[in-house]
C-alpha cells in the first residue's frame, strides 16, 4: 500500500474523444456507403462528406454501417443488429455490459450525433490531467488499476465506481480499471511524481471535477494482466 497526494490540475467535459477519428476512417466508412473515390475529397472536407452520406440512410442503417466499422468481429452480425436500434435512445458507451466495447460505441455515437444534429444520444466524456505524487514505481507495469483506484478515492461513496467496484478498489484485482481509463499518456515525470492527462466517460469520472486535492492509498494489482 503507498500514500500519494492527488492533484486534479485541469478539467473538463468533451464530446469527442482526442484521435476517435481520422482521415482514414472516413475514407473507410465512405468506402462502405459505397462513394465514389473517397480519396479525392480533400481532408478538411472529409469528415463532413462522411456526415452527408449518412444522412442519405435512415438512422438505423446509418447506425449499422457506424457499428459494422468499429466494433466489426467482435460482436456478432445479429448483436451489431440490435444495437444499431438501440443506440438510438440508449447511451451504450455507459449501458452496454462488455466494458471494453465502450469506447468504440461512444465514437460511434458522437459521428451519428453530430450527422444527424442530435437525434442520438448526447456523448459526454470528460479529459483532466492529474500530478500524483509519491512512490510513483507503482505505475510502471499496469498502471490502470492503482490510478483508478486513486482515483476512487477522490469520489463519493455514493459515485459508480464506488458502488460497483468496492471488492476491486481494496482487493488484489481490478481488471475493469482499463476500460475505465479510456484514454493514459503519462504527461510528465520525476522519480517522486507523475502527471497523466485522462479521458473517460462522464459515467464514471465526471465527479473527479469537484476533488481538487487529496491524500490516499493505493495499490497495485497482484496479478498483472499478462497473467490472463
Amino acid at each position: 500500500m503507498s500514500q500519494f497526494k492527488v492533484n486534479i490540475l485541469s478539467f473538463e467535459q468533451i464530446k469527442e474523444l482526442p484521435g476517435s477519428w481520422e482521415k482514414s476512417d472516413y475514407v473507410n466508412l465512405l468506402n462502405a456507403m459505397d462513394y465514389g473515390n473517397p480519396a479525392e475529397i480533400k481532408d478538411s472536407e472529409l469528415k463532413e462528406m462522411c456526415m452527408m452520406s449518412l444522412t442519405d440512410f435512415e438512422p438505423e442503417e446509418s447506425a449499422k454501417i457506424v457499428l459494422d466499422y468499429t466494433i466489426a468481429g467482435r460482436l456478432t452480425e445479429g448483436q451489431i443488429g440490435n444495437l444499431s436500434h438501440e443506440i438510438l435512445t440508449e447511451k451504450l458507451w455507459e449501458e452496454y455490459p462488455e466494458l471494453p466495447l465502450h469506447p468504440d460505441l461512444y465514437r460511434s455515437t458522437q459521428l451519428l450525433y453530430d450527422a444527424y444534429n442530435g437525434k442520438f444520444p448526447r456523448p459526454e466524456a470528460v479529459q483532466f490531467t492529474v500530478e500524483m505524487k509519491g512512490d510513483v514505481s507503482i505505475f510502471e507495469e499496469n498502471p490502470e488499476a492503482p490510478i483508478v483506484r486513486l482515483l476512487a478515492a477522490g469520489l463519493s461513496d455514493r459515485s459508480l465506481i464506488q458502488r460497483l467496484f468496492s471488492d476491486q478498489i481494496e482487493g488484489d484485482r481490478f481488471s475493469e480499471a482499463k476500460d475505465i481509463l479510456w484514454q493514459l499518456k503519462k504527461i510528465s515525470g520525476d522519480q517522486s511524481s507523475v502527471t497523466y492527462d485522462i479521458v473517460s466517460s462522464a459515467y464514471w469520472l465526471d465527479e473527479i471535477k469537484y476533488a481538487d486535492s487529496y491524500e490516499a492509498d493505493t495499490h497495485a494489482d497482484v496479478i498483472s494482466d499478462e497473467a490472463e
